[in-house]
């Protein structure tokens, strides 16, 4: 008589466990993302980014800014590894004199090399729509549904050419700033345009292979359309571009 109330409460405390985190303070230029179910996607937009469908994901730690020229040239100096394109050149505010800027120039295969070094990796798709939407479904921007350029960086004839310094806007309700616009930014999923359709439910993590990896948030020369929280994008891992960035992810079983 007691077997329906013994796996009620079981069910009950697998629900808790599942939504907590470890405790602890984040690695430093990081936040915790907690886990949780999202609807990911958009059924008014791209075909590529439909159908919205439903996705659970563990807690994980994500940069609160995009990677910086700073951090950059500290990775380069300490391993060698070369300079991104554009670099020192005065262009799109990359090089040393632009310390606090996104880093561009960077192909995912770059970015992927970088987050290794420093002990992170490069998010999900899944998990970057998650953390830009910061608990919020019925929104087009991080910040709400409608463009607004005193909210993110994109294209706008009235500002100088190039990104801004990386948390010149405000935050979205993680703390994590430039979740639209300033530098698009590389994921680590291959981009396959009917992976909504046969997604798994549990942590997504893209296709085994492709020819695309996937990028996301637009940047600063991107339409206001390009740096919604659902819209999806793709380029060959070896591309380069004036406003391509990157941030990172770290497991919580890895402080």
């Amino acid at each position: 008589m007691f077997k329906p109330l013994v796996s009620t409460l079981l069910l009950f405390l697998v629900i808790i466990a599942y939504g907590q985190v470890e405790e602890g303070n984040p690695p430093e230029g990081m936040v915790l993302i907690p886990g949780g179910t999202f609807m990911m996607g958009s059924d008014h937009g791209q075909a590529i980014a439909a159908p919205k469908h439903p996705v659970t994901l563990h807690g994980f730690y994500m940069d609160v800014r995009e990677v910086t020229n700073k951090e950059y040239q500290e990775y380069c100096l300490a391993t060698g590894y070369k300079h991104p394109e554009f670099w020192g050149l005065g262009l799109y505010k990359s090089g040393p004199d632009y310390p606090d800027h996104p880093v561009v120039g960077v192909s995912q295969f770059d970015a992927t090399q970088y987050a290794e070094w420093a002990g992170k990796r490069l998010p999900t798709e899944a998990e970057w729509e998650y953390a830009a939407r910061a608990g919020l479904e019925d929104i087009s921007y991080p910040y709400g549904e409608n463009e607004d350029h005193t909210r993110s960086r994109f294209n706008d004839p009235e500002v100088e050419k190039g990104p801004v310094k990386t948390g010149s806007y405000p935050p979205n309700g993680y703390g994590l700033f430039d979740m639209s616009g300033n530098a698009w930014e590389w994921v680590s999923d291959w981009f396959s345009e009917s992976y909504y359709s046969e997604s798994p439910e549990q942590n997504p993590a893209g296709t085994s292979m492709g020819t695309f990896r996937v990028f996301r948030g637009g940047g600063w020369h991107s339409g206001a359309g390009c740096t919604t929280v659902h819209r999806r994008n793709g380029l060959p891992p070896h591309w380069v571009d004036i406003a391509g960035g990157f941030r990172c992810v770290k497991e919580l079983s890895k402080q």
